[in-house]
């Protein structure tokens, strides 16, 4: 679907609801989409999930917030002035109903894409009529609902009433439709005496006129087609004779075998929908090969060529469709598209499709093998090929272009979620995501200054080499690189936030900026998580690395310092007496507080008193060695 039909249920969602809820949707329809671009074209399901996602999070169901949906698609669409469109297909709401299809035939010259139903109607009567809507999309019925009734109730000023009277799924073209009939009720009086009216003033002047032969419209109309309800052709028009070189061999014979419809799409070539949809303008394709299977001058093996090929032909190997040939561009050998009208005549019990060839400039004709006496004697058919011949060329190089920009901008809008993502990791990276949310909301970096009563930090520091040389500093860098990359896969496993790396010290925090009362015990759990992934890791120039960790608890202020590389760093005297831990720390051992060791909980480690030990600025504080429990075998 178009994004169109997306950015209408993003404003007033967020309208109605809230952009917090909106943000939630998003997230619970797993939707990578932030934003919606009109002319660009969304998987349908889209609109699914978003509705399932709101029903989650409100007391609603989800064909309600279709419905909604349906009703924010009308509300939207008049900003781009297609409420007009609406309103000039006729007086009255049945009208409108009758020409839906033929709205969207004229709007896939903006939205070629658009995969778009089919609808008509069964029967009309003054208190409403009976809608057969058929599509391809599943689910949607209650958005068509909310659709009608917002047209009904803002442009025809009328209320009306929709039941489901049936459901069910049908087969075109070997996909599968769903086919839902409803049941509209509505003030329907205007049209049915309009109707009444129309007839009447149609009796009084036929009286007056004598009665003429159905041969007059086939003089009229040279490309005509009369079939009967078997789908079997009972005439055609002269022009359509000359094409197919002799139309009596072409009477009682399918309509299907040598027409083939193209539009109204989504909808089999039936005696019934050609009846239903006679308001709604059809596009139906001359199968000329059907034609020189018939008139070739070996005809005889043709034939037999064709029935032993059934409906494939073998071409490099591959199986295609007789068809495929439709585009060939030999003079007089590619199809005709005719477009017109379908007329029921109740003095034959027959339809008669009135139409005229499609032929955008001159230079197609001869391709189809036609000249400009053959086009409609009426109308301005003769007219519009030799005007397009003269602005076919501009068009295709404005139509060239858009397609182009069209490619360029979808690019671009890929491009720009893919450096957006990028932009926001290397901002989370610096900053923690809470507080990134804060400043991108426009709040002053002072804003982002905040008291913690209660976090631990840790101090790592890598020893057992030096860099005396350059090789050593290079040996140095990769080694620290190495190491470094496997404690920040770690940050995120125990919930740290990692604040910096200054040398060979790693500075890491638990409990801010997300609070947490376990912080104690996940630094101490990645504490020990890190002084055992060192001894695995595999340094290429075989270096022996160890570390000495220290870690302590207490309150801490935090928040964005600087304005070029900003960080988000911690003060107070917390972490000056876990950097006094670190390097009083031994080799291999984790060195915790008295804090620290009151917050952890008692049977999950082995915790061996170190003693008293002379930090500098603080003075004697008694400290402790913490071990894994699985570690109880070999210590004293």
């Amino acid at each position: 679907m178009y994004g169109m039909l997306l950015e209408s249920v993003q404003y007033f969602v967020q309208q109605e609801y809230g952009d917090e809820i909106w943000q939630k949707a998003l997230v619970m329809a797993e939707c990578k989409y932030a934003v919606f671009n009109t002319h660009q074209v969304y998987p349908d399901h889209i609109m699914s999930n978003i509705a399932s996602a709101l029903a989650k999070l409100t007391s609603k169901s989800y064909d309600s917030f279709m419905n909604f949906f349906g009703h924010c698609f009308v509300r939207f669409f008049s900003n781009y002035g297609y409420d007009a469109t609406i309103k000039a297909t006729g007086r009255n709401f049945t009208d409108f109903l009758e020409s839906v299809d033929n709205i969207h035939s004229q709007f896939r010259l903006s939205y070629p894409k658009m995969k778009s139903p089919s609808m008509y109607l069964t029967k009309v009567d003054r208190n409403g009529c009976i809608l057969v809507y058929r599509s391809k999309r599943m689910g949607f019925t209650h958005y068509l609902m909310g659709q009608l009734d917002q047209i009904a109730t803002e442009i025809y000023n009328l209320e009306l009433e929709c039941q489901v009277l049936s459901t069910e799924t049908g087969e075109v073209d070997g996909k599968t439709i769903v086919i839902v009939t409803l049941r509209l009720n509505f003030d329907n009086t205007h049209y049915i005496l309009a109707k009444q009216v129309k007839e009447e003033a149609h009796l009084r002047t036929i009286s007056k006129l004598p009665p003429f032969n159905c041969d007059l419209l086939l003089v009229l109309f040279p490309f005509a087609i009369l079939f009967d309800p078997a789908m079997s052709i009972v005439a055609i028009g002269e022009k359509l004779t000359q094409v197919a070189e002799g139309g009596h061999k072409l009477l009682g014979q399918p309509v299907s075998k040598y027409f083939r419809l193209r539009r109204p799409k989504g909808i089999n070539f039936t005696w019934k929908n050609c009846f239903y949809l006679r308001s709604v303008m059809f596009e139906i394709e001359v199968l000329r090969t059907e034609f020189t299977k018939v008139h070739t001058d070996n005809k005889e093996l043709l034939v037999e060529k064709v029935e032993n090929l059934s409906d494939s032909i073998e071409v490099d190997g591959k199986n295609i469709s007789p068809y495929a040939s439709r585009r060939d561009s030999q003079p007089g050998v590619k199809n005709i598209l005719l477009k017109g009208q379908m007329l029921y005549l109740t003095d034959v019990i027959g339809i008669i499709f009135l139409c005229c060839p499609v032929v955008n400039d001159i230079g197609e004709l001869p391709d189809q093998g036609l000249y400009l006496n053959d086009m409609n004697p009426h109308g301005l058919a003769k007219e519009l090929v030799l005007a397009g011949w003269q602005n076919n060329s501009k068009l295709e190089l404005m139509f060239d272009k858009a397609e182009q920009r069209a490619s360029e901008l979808e690019t671009n809008l890929s491009l720009l979620e893919v450096w957006k993502k990028r932009g926001d990791d290397l901002l989370y990276s610096m900053i923690p995501k809470p507080v990134a949310e804060k400043l991108r909301a426009g709040n002053s970096p002072l804003s982002t200054c905040q008291t913690f009563d209660s976090v631990s930090v840790m101090f790592c520091e890598l020893v057992g080499f030096n860099s005396s040389t350059v090789e050593d500093a290079m040996e140095l860098v990769s080694t620290m690189n190495a190491v470094f990359s496997c404690f920040d896969s770690l940050m995120d496993t125990f919930n740290l936030y990692k604040v910096e790396t200054v040398g060979q010290i790693y500075m890491s925090v638990c409990g801010a900026p997300e609070e947490t009362p376990l912080h104690a015990r996940n630094v101490c759990d990645a504490s020990l998580c890190m002084t055992r992934h060192v001894k695995q890791l595999q340094i290429p120039s075989g270096t022996k690395v160890d570390v000495r960790i220290g870690v302590h608890s207490g309150p801490v202020v935090a928040g964005v310092v600087g304005i070029k590389v900003p960080r988000y760093c911690f003060f107070g005297d917390t972490v000056n007496t876990a950097s006094r831990m670190q390097s009083t720390s031994s080799p291999g051992m984790v060195h915790i507080s008295d804090s620290t060791k009151k917050l952890l909980p008692k049977d999950k480690y082995i915790i061996r008193n170190r003693g008293v030990v002379k930090l500098k600025g603080k003075g004697d504080m008694e400290t402790y060695w913490i071990f894994e429990d699985d570690l109880t075998d070999g210590i004293d």
